[in-house]
């Protein structure tokens, strides 16, 4: 638990995600792959490679003929991203002037720590450098006073260009904090650390659990022993459309397993071929059901905390499963005596998406949606239950471990 704690809390930003993995898999044996070089792949070898600073696919050598098996999962999260001259400066306080990334439930970072995180980039000679950036000062975004704002608890709403995170008193000059970096993508995120509660200790609260917590279930699980082609693919840019040269919509994924089929000496009908037997775990949360407001779900396919990782469907395809990967997530799961829940929404809301089935159209495979049930989604601080974690792990070691044969309408799993 205490990895996943650390993890969750210093992944800051996709970037501090894609570091923080890239050390994991070098301290697993994994040999670090670079995409402007010629691969040369052994076999049963562990490879991982990165685009971006801020996202990053993992694999295991296996057999490609025989397919894929993909883990996806996202390494972004809302934020408050900085604009690029960001110092709103008068006699008396700096404010910073931000902008929203992605849908996130924005009057919950009002009154927490905040921390400025993502990459700056800096002028070395002839040459400009990406580098991680992390600010050792905490900023805060102030409420008005309830005296100010007497309808603040009926139907409050921030002004995305009002509201705006608090950095010191006085002027500042921003290019002191960043140190003359001649550009940045950074963001003010919140800085709140994890922690347990409930009676039993049983909940886990903490930034970032969607979608962090499906990431580290990946690389845990990868890291161990399996069987066949295992990949993961940790991609930016989810909360915000993944259109991204680093997110799904990109070629990052294809790229990858088209560059491992050719190193094993598939030609084009080959590498078809092996996407035909593959098969994708998309991995996001899950909406976990509401104690105080059962009105928002489903009457019957509810998923709650501490009953297992949830398998979402969707009509309309906002989720990728279907009965046949369906089936297979469930025969896995319950090889691993791992619990799974069923979750659909309500029939008459709008269903969120998730990052997998945009993967799979430019890798086109056989795909389940999967997840963590949580509350407060997109919450400055959201909250899980520990046990549906491992129950996620269990699954998607299950996955990685068995030998999963995709043939038209059937699947053998052994």
């Amino acid at each position: 638990m205490k990895d996943l704690l650390q993890f969750l809390e210093t992944s800051y930003t996709a970037y501090q995600a894609t570091e923080n993995a890239r050390a994991f898999l070098l301290q697993n044996g994994f040999t670090e792959l670079s995409e402007q070089e010629k691969w040369s792949l052994s076999d049963h070898g562990k490879y991982f490679v990165t685009r971006g600073g801020s996202a990053l696919i993992a694999f295991c050598v296996g057999d490609a003929v025989q397919g894929f098996k993909v883990a996806a999962s996202h390494t972004d999260a809302p934020a408050l991203k900085l604009k690029s001259s960001p110092a709103l400066s008068d006699a008396n306080y700096t404010r910073l002037n931000t902008e929203a990334y992605g849908g996130g439930l924005y009057y919950s970072y009002f009154d927490r720590p905040l921390r400025l995180a993502g990459r700056v980039i800096r002028e070395k000679g002839n040459t400009l450098v990406s580098e991680p950036f992390v600010s050792d000062f905490l900023v805060t975004l102030p409420s008005i006073a309830i005296h100010l704002n007497r309808d603040a608890n009926t139907g409050f709403a921030p002004d995305k260009q009002t509201d705006l995170p608090l950095l010191s008193l006085g002027a500042k000059n921003f290019a002191d904090i960043v140190r003359d970096a001649v550009d940045f993508d950074l963001f003010a995120v919140c800085a709140e650390k994890p922690y347990l509660w409930g009676a039993e200790n049983e909940l886990l609260s903490a930034p970032r659990i969607d979608n962090l917590a499906s990431v580290y279930a990946s690389l845990v699980s990868i890291a161990e022993q399996g069987t066949g082609m295992r990949v993961i693919a940790c991609l930016d840019s989810e909360e915000v459309g993944s259109l991204t040269r680093q997110g799904a919509d990109s070629d990052f994924l294809s790229t990858v397993l088209t560059r491992i089929a050719s190193a094993q000496g598939l030609d084009a009908q080959g590498y078809s071929l092996a996407l035909s037997h593959s098969f994708c775990l998309s991995l996001d949360g899950a909406h976990g059901f509401h104690p105080n407001h059962p009105e928002k779900y489903d009457p019957r396919e509810r998923a709650f905390l501490g009953k297992g990782a949830a398998l979402k469907r969707h009509a309309g395809g906002a989720y990728t499963t279907d009965s046949l990967s369906a089936a297979a997530v469930r025969k896995l799961f319950a090889l691993a005596d791992a619990p799974l829940q069923s979750f659909y929404n309500r029939s008459d809301m709008r269903s969120g998406g998730t990052l997998g089935a945009i993967s799979l159209s430019h890798a086109s495979m056989l795909c389940a949606d999967l997840g963590i049930p949580q509350l407060a989604m997109h919450s400055a601080v959201e909250t899980m239950a520990y046990c549906d974690y491992t129950a996620l792990v269990a699954g998607v070691r299950s996955f990685f471990s068995h030998e999963i044969i995709v043939m038209h309408d059937q699947i053998e799993i052994k």
